[in-house]
């Protein structure tokens, strides 16, 4: 199972947008739709009207999808679990993935994440991944998370997962919070390669890329045009560049929240 949701724990909408590449890349059945009354605040995320061809209007509303598909190989069934962050009775909704995980007999699950961080974008993006347990997290080389704080339905969904003794894998981008809007290719680009690494699967970028190239351009361009963003950017690098900071533990992805957390006054994603 590989989940990921809009908004909170999706800066960038660098992994929302990494299963949006892989549904159109293995295609899919939808499977169950998790009732969004149940968990959504319409005032917060608004159901959305669209006209058909033949002119009949429809009302679209929020909710989770699980979308049942196949690797290229045909050696791995992925149910993709995708939709808002919900507003409300998060402990009732993760309770239902995990039984519909159950249901599934799924193995493993794989939580997609980005949050803002100090990350020039000029550089390889930073993945951290975390593990449930330490058993894979010996097996895969991490480090166990310390994180302590704010989290999202991301972070509640890990632990129920890791308590429903079903092997759990966080995987998170750092996107640079001064060009936190999205989409960012470059996010998605780095989240599909660390899965493409977990799953054994060849995972075909299409024109991730050269949107990837255009994008780090476009923001090359606009630091470029303000004194402020150019010398910020290059402090940014020199830390990387000078320095043996490790992109992958838990103290450094804690580092990364505490930093957020400061900058929004308590209010950070995880």
């Amino acid at each position: 199972m590989i989940v990921a949701f809009d908004g909170w724990n999706d800066a960038g909408e660098a992994a929302s947008l990494a299963i949006k590449h892989l549904l159109e890349l293995w295609g899919g059945d939808d499977v169950v739709d998790i009732s969004s009354d149940e968990y959504y605040d319409y005032q917060v995320n608004r159901p959305r009207i669209t006209v058909t061809e033949e002119g009949a209007r429809e009302i679209h509303w929020p909710s989770t999808k699980f979308t049942a598909s196949v690797t290229p190989s045909g050696d791995r069934q992925i149910i993709f679990v995708r939709g808002p962050e919900p507003n409300m009775r998060w402990r009732a909704f993760v309770d239902e993935i995990i039984s519909l995980a159950h249901d599934f007999d799924v193995a493993s699950v794989i939580t997609l994440g980005s949050l803002l961080a100090d990350a020039p974008h000029s550089r390889p993006v930073p993945i951290t991944m975390i593990a449930s347990d330490a058993d894979m997290a010996q097996q895969l080389g991490l480090e166990p998370s310390r994180y302590e704080g704010p989290t999202g339905i991301v972070g509640v969904l890990a632990h129920a997962v890791a308590t429903a003794g079903i092997t759990g894998i966080s995987v998170w981008a750092a996107i640079p919070h001064y060009v936190a809007h999205g989409p960012n290719p470059k996010g998605t680009l780095a989240i599909l390669e660390k899965l493409e690494e977990l799953l054994g699967e060849e995972i075909s970028s299409g024109d991730l890329p050269e949107r990837a190239a255009t994008w780090q351009s476009t923001v090359d361009e606009m630091a470029s045009d303000d004194t402020d963003i150019s010398e910020y950017v290059a402090r940014l690098e020199e830390a990387l560049d000078t320095t043996s900071r490790p992109e992958a533990t838990g103290d450094a992805i804690a580092k990364e929240f505490e930093r957020y957390l400061q900058g929004r006054g308590g209010d950070s994603p995880k």
